[in-house]
């Protein structure tokens, strides 16, 4: 087995037999749901492949911390999927440092996102919200992310509001509940000066939690909820572990997808629809 980390470097290691285990890395939080969530979710990854070992390593704030877990496996093989939703520090530094320093081998899977599962389980928590079949020509979305200061991390949130507005065919803004601009209610504001009337708040967070209800609180209209145990989740995290055991890096949709990644931007995404007053 190779150890590869989400900057490329790889390290030799002997693979000794057995199924890698797949060691999910959440970030951890204060609120009991996110915590109850992921646990709920790790459920239905055992159900989709029940001989996979699974286990949990959080970044902080909730056990089993990520070098408890990780020690726990000895010299075991695993791969650490990242329950995180962009590129950053944590994907970058923090999970391979301590991969690094535990004696389990192991490979890191790239996060979550940007990925077109991942825009099956928005659509998905949007119509249960009431987001209608047919949105109106002053309907749009703001997509609201954690936030972070790396420049990837906003490259990776912009694509997937590129394709979740491809799929509704409205104008997705994406906003941050922290360390990057706009924030939630600057994007509500930007939209509805352009005339949008009806704005919904898309939640881009894996569970509930604190960034999770502060942005729902900004929604004038709808609010989706976290991304949570949406079975596109599951099936997200066991794609990337395939992929970091076949060293695949490419964003090809496994099957159940429904839709295709393709590159976007948010310009023509804003300019999709005439303006709401011209029309």
């Amino acid at each position: 087995m190779t150890a590869t980390t989400p900057m490329g470097r790889t390290t030799g290691t002997a693979t000794p037999g057995g199924t890698p285990a797949l060691v999910v890395v959440a970030h951890g939080s204060r609120d009991p749901r996110a915590l109850s969530t992921v646990r709920a979710l790790l459920d239905r990854v055992r159900t989709l492949r029940p001989t996979l070992p699974v286990r949990l390593g959080h970044i902080e704030l909730n056990e089993p911390l990520l070098p408890d877990t990780l020690t726990a496996l000895g010299d075991g093989d695993a791969v650490l999927a990242p329950l995180l939703l962009s590129r950053g520090h944590h994907v970058k530094r923090d999970i391979p440092e301590t991969a690094a320093a535990c004696p389990a081998r192991t490979r890191i899977a790239a996060p979550l996102g940007p990925h077109p599962l991942l825009v099956d389980a928005l659509h998905d928590n949007l119509l249960e919200a009431g987001w209608p079949l047919h949105a109106p020509r002053d309907a749009a979305v703001v997509l609201a992310a954690a936030g972070s200061r790396d420049p990837d991390s906003r490259t990776d949130t912009d694509r997937t509001a590129s394709l979740l507005s491809a799929r509704l065919d409205v104008p997705v803004l994406p906003a941050y509940a922290s360390a990057a601009a706009p924030t939630v209610p600057e994007a509500v504001r930007a939209l509805s000066s352009r005339g949008y009337r009806n704005v919904a708040v898309a939640s881009y967070f894996t569970a509930p939690g604190r960034f999770a209800t502060q942005s729902a609180t900004a929604a004038p209209w709808i609010a989706s909820t976290p991304l949570g145990t949406h079975p596109a989740m599951a099936r997200l995290l066991l794609h990337r572990y395939d992929q970091a055991l076949e060293g695949d890096g490419d964003d090809h949709a496994p099957e159940g997808a429904r839709g295709t990644a393709r590159p976007a931007t948010i310009g023509p995404a804003l300019a999709r629809r005439p303006h709401p007053a011209h029309v």
